[in-house]
């Protein structure tokens, strides 16, 4: 619905349709006019009445849509998702990093205040994909101690014009994902960050949500993200992170216990013949020699 004047995008379509001189346009002819206009999909025009949250977004696969943007923030070490947030469709990296830093920064908080945990490592290097890189994230990152590891775009020569410390910011940063460890780093983000979106978007059926606005849509990811944490923590206490595998090694634990009892009893049973077999033999031996023997084995009467 256009934000002016209220009327739908079909009403407005044929209205310039009209003015254009076809006084009764036909679909195809609407979609023809659709198809040559510029700026089609401005946010500045259009929202969604029945969700105002939702912003036209491009998806990754080129279509557009009323969307929101999920972000994650996850432990490079176990696989855990530390803080995920719901941010406007339409807004840059850039800007929605910070949203769900905090979190991040909370959730970590509230973890040292268990003694039995150590983490002394932990928030001391940020890695991000290249649509995260800018003067003012590197900055702030590098302002509170902490080191930076975010692919840059090429954006040509740089010029700097006497602002050192941004520049030294993020010649460090670049720095750093050059050298090897970076790119171990970013090898290691794009399996442990991309795999929990894996889950709980296309596993989980989180890529579309049949609510509205974005706190309601941000509460049931929260729910998503929580049910991922456990299942990483049953994995790392049972061996199986879903109730499907669970059920399935009680089964092979089932299944292990009767072949043990099988065996079990097979070797008893052949243990017994074999026993009996071997004491025939001794007492054959003793009749043949004319010796009486205490009930041993011996080499001589």
């Amino acid at each position: 619905m256009r934000r002016d004047t209220g009327e739908g995008y079909d009403d407005f379509l044929t209205e310039l349709a009209k003015a254009s001189g076809i006084e009764t346009p036909t679909r195809a002819d609407l979609a023809r006019i659709d198809r040559k206009r510029a700026r089609k999909g401005s946010n500045d025009d259009w929202h969604n009445p029945h969700d105002p949250d939702a912003q036209i977004t491009k998806l990754k696969d080129g279509r557009t849509h009323l969307a929101h943007k999920a972000e994650h923030a996850v432990d490079m070490e176990s696989g855990a998702i530390m803080a995920a947030t719901i941010q406007p469709g339409a807004a840059g990296d850039t800007t929605t990093i910070h949203e769900t830093m905090k979190p991040t920064v909370e959730s970590v908080a509230t973890l040292r205040r268990d003694p039995e945990l150590k983490l002394e490592g932990a928030l001391s290097e940020w890695v991000m994909d290249k649509g995260y890189h800018s003067n003012e994230v590197v900055v702030a990152i590098e302002s509170v101690g902490k080191r930076s590891y975010i692919a840059e775009p090429n954006r040509g020569r740089r010029r700097w014009r006497g602002d050192e410390d941004t520049k030294q910011a993020v010649y460090a940063n670049r720095r750093r994902i050059r050298g090897n460890r970076g790119k171990r780093l970013m090898r290691r983000r794009g399996e442990m960050l991309e795999r929990p979106f894996a889950h709980c978007m296309e596993s989980g059926a989180m890529r579309r949500v049949f609510l509205r606005g974005r706190e309601n849509i941000e509460k049931r990811y929260q729910i998503q993200v929580a049910a991922f944490n456990l299942g990483i923590l049953m994995r790392s206490i049972l061996g199986k992170g879903t109730p499907r595998g669970l059920h399935g090694l009680a089964a092979a634990v089932s299944w292990l216990h009767a072949l043990v009892e099988s065996v079990v009893r097979a070797l008893k049973s052949s243990w017994h013949g074999f026993a009996k077999a071997i004491a025939s033999i001794a007492a054959r031996l003793r009749r043949q020699s004319g010796c009486v023997g205490n009930g041993r084995l011996a080499t001589a009467c």
